[in-house]
């Protein structure tokens, strides 16, 4: 089969994009929107490819042929190298007000840099794109089969890291997903949906009123073009970019061999932060969540603070406060009702007076108690 690069980006094809993209219709740009046509998610042959030829000479680099590994990876995108696919792509970006976000844009996540050869290609946005670049993200994924307290706990934390400003990312799933989406949602906090297949795609249908609010407020994406359908291996290739624009996974609840598991494979390759909610040990959809705090040194989280503290946002843990054996004596001495003096409180507590005045030193410092005149009270 003989590829021209000509006939596959042709008149037909710069005209669509010129109409859709305007003065950002440059020929590269069409490259990139052509590979994406052809590839699938994550394709290394490819990405390996247009980092060193660029994407139109990666291009015309095809179209030459060649053997072994190229050879293979031809055999594999010929099939889809046809103007009516492309134009088919490039019609359903005007249609459909899809936005483009290509490497170099400033919408474009640096964090995707990070997965080098297997970065998307593009990336096709229904909604607002500087979603993907503005602030701090965590993604928060989980099982699609998710208990009421796994959806309880996901909205917990969703809701209370909106109210910081932080972007929540998920893939729009049943479940836990959802959950996380919808409380962002109704806190007007952002938040970005990485689809499987194409953005015109929705999927799954139960989530269609959830995915055109996502994209009126953030952002919906898919690196495949439009009108590819979800997969299970699109599924799985996906969650490399909810872990890689997330400065921290959390998986909320995940069965043993959950996709979640596979998403925070992901974030720990790309030297992200990861953390797993702890759930009932008899129940089936946090056994995941316990082998990552088991197995794969996953932080245990419980709150937003907990995120925010991944995030490096400023979060302080909560100090364990040490109660020594003479501090409880002398708190069980000590009346909120009536003053007392260190004779009257050594004699209750059993201390010596010298114990009783440095005990009472440090619960005046945590605020448990307060000296009067006549002597010393305990605050409730």
């Amino acid at each position: 089969m003989t590829l021209s690069v000509a006939a596959f980006c042709d008149g037909r094809a710069r005209e669509l994009a010129a109409q859709w993209l305007g003065d950002r219709a440059t020929p590269e740009a069409l490259a990139r929107i052509a590979w994406s046509v052809l590839i699938e998610p994550g394709d290394s042959v490819a990405g390996e490819l247009i980092a060193r030829d660029s994407p139109l000479g990666a291009l015309e680099h095809v179209a030459r042929g060649g053997g072994g590994e190229l050879g293979e990876a031809v055999a594999r995108w010929a099939p889809r190298w046809q103007p009516a696919l492309l134009h088919a792509a490039l019609e359903q970006g005007i249609r459909r007000g899809i936005a483009l976000v290509v490497p170099g844009d400033g919408a474009w996540p640096r964090g995707f840099d990070d997965l080098g050869p297997h970065a998307p290609v593009c990336l096709w946005v229904k909604g607002d794109p500087s979603a993907l670049s503005d602030g701090v993200a965590a993604s928060i994924v989980g099982a699609r089969s998710a208990t009421p307290y796994g959806e309880h706990v996901a909205g917990l934390i969703s809701g209370d890291l909106v109210r910081h400003g932080v972007t929540i990312v998920s893939g729009a799933a049943y479940g836990i997903d959802g959950a996380a989406h919808r409380a962002a949602l109704q806190l007007d906090g952002r938040t970005v949906a990485f689809v499987a297949g194409g953005v015109d795609r929705v999927y799954p249908a139960g989530h269609a009123n959830l995915l055109q609010q996502i994209g009126a407020t953030g952002a919906v994406v898919a690196e495949c073009a439009p009108g590819t359908t979800p997969t299970r291996w699109r599924f799985l290739a996906r969650n490399r970019l909810i872990a890689a624009l997330g400065a921290a996974t959390i998986v909320v609840e995940a069965g043993y061999r959950s996709g979640s598991i596979n998403t925070a494979g992901h974030a720990a390759s790309l030297g992200r932060a990861l953390g797993a909610v702890p759930g009932p040990v008899t129940s089936s959809t946090s056994a995941g969540c316990h082998r990552l705090l088991r197995d794969y040194d996953a932080v245990c989280v419980t709150s937003a603070d907990d995120v925010r503290e991944l995030l490096g946002l400023g979060a302080d843990p909560v100090p364990l406060v040490y109660e020594s054996a003479a501090s409880v004596r002398l708190t069980d001495a000590l009346s909120d009702r009536r003053a007392l003096t260190v004779a009257e409180l050594a004699q209750r507590s059993g201390l010596s007076p010298s114990d009783v005045q440095s005990a009472l030193g440090l619960l005046h410092l945590s605020g448990t108690a307060a000296e009067r005149p006549d002597g010393w009270v305990l605050v409730r």
